[in-house]
């Protein structure tokens, strides 16, 4: 068994295409499938189910397939480490962010890290505290910056907290409430709001100050960027939550301080099992102290 089969079964899986998987590989296609073929002779298992008009993993497959990313990801992290020695960072950074993450200017650090690394592939993906907390567990994803409730601890990871502030409604210039001061959240329980969707750290920051308060309220628009949050208010829809620190990106909406507010804090967080040569580097762009690095 190869690490370069194993390359050839991950991109058929991810690309469900043997055409594309050959390009994305830069072989010829008759090469790709040969090999896995050789594979499956080895296993004594088809790894894929193939039609005129699909590709898809078999149960062979499904359980073949996070193995063969780990042995590659492995791999990776041996190289990383050798090249480390001799002092040259190299490897994947898969770095995760939430969209309203203030406490760092990621892309500048990014552009920084990458003009100090440029041996280094970044990946960033933008998304919920909750999935990318797991990528982090998992160990496919090295650094994400997440926003949770006050009181919440990310679990299963290293980490240290960034930031903490608090949320601001924000409405339309024409709204009632737009030159309002000393609002509590009382007051605003009876406006139609515009949030993250139910069962999101995004959203349980909101929801947990108006139970708090003893309140309730209706969430009648749920979304997923804070892009989206700020336009639907923008046309009147209803009023938005956001941090504190993040409205200045809309500087248009009118914005409502609160007696009561929300809070959240920032977190960084890292795997458990240490960063790869790439994260460390990253971790100490960002002023990490080594002893939270689980070393």
């Amino acid at each position: 068994m190869e690490l370069q089969q194993m390359r050839y079964v991950v991109a058929v899986a991810e690309t469900a295409n043997f055409t594309r998987a050959a390009e994305r590989c830069r072989v010829v296609q008759s090469a790709l499938s040969h090999q896995i073929a050789r594979l499956e002779r080895e296993l004594g298992a088809r790894l894929f189910d193939r039609t005129s008009r699909r590709v898809r993993l078999t149960p062979a497959g499904e359980a073949f397939l996070p193995a063969a990313r780990q042995a590659l990801d492995a791999a990776e992290r041996a190289r990383a480490e050798v090249a480390a020695v001799s002092g040259e960072i190299r490897g994947r950074l898969a770095i995760g962010a939430i969209p309203t993450v203030t406490a760092v200017d990621l892309p500048g650090a990014l552009k920084s890290f990458h003009v100090r690394h440029p041996q280094v592939r970044i990946t960033l993906r933008v998304g919920g505290s909750d999935d990318l907390a797991e990528r982090v567990r998992q160990g496919t994803m090295d650094i994400a910056l997440l926003g949770l409730p006050r009181d919440v601890r990310p679990k299963g990871v290293h980490g240290r907290v960034l930031a903490q502030g608090e949320l601001v409604a924000v409405v339309a210039p024409g709204h009632p409430l737009a030159d309002a001061v000393d609002v509590d959240l009382r007051r605003l329980s009876d406006e139609v709001f515009v949030d993250f969707s139910a069962g999101t750290a995004g959203r349980a920051q909101s929801d947990e100050a108006f139970a708090a308060a003893g309140v309730s309220r209706e969430v009648a628009f749920e979304v997923t960027t804070p892009a989206l949050v700020a336009r639907l208010v923008r046309l009147g829809l209803g009023v938005g939550m956001l941090p504190a620190a993040f409205v200045t990106e809309f500087p248009d909406l009118r914005v409502v301080e609160l007696r009561d507010p929300p809070t959240r804090v920032e977190h960084l967080i890292w795997s458990r099992l240490g960063p790869s040569p790439a994260a460390a580097a990253f971790l100490e762009a960002l002023d990490t102290p080594a002893e939270w690095r689980g070393r």
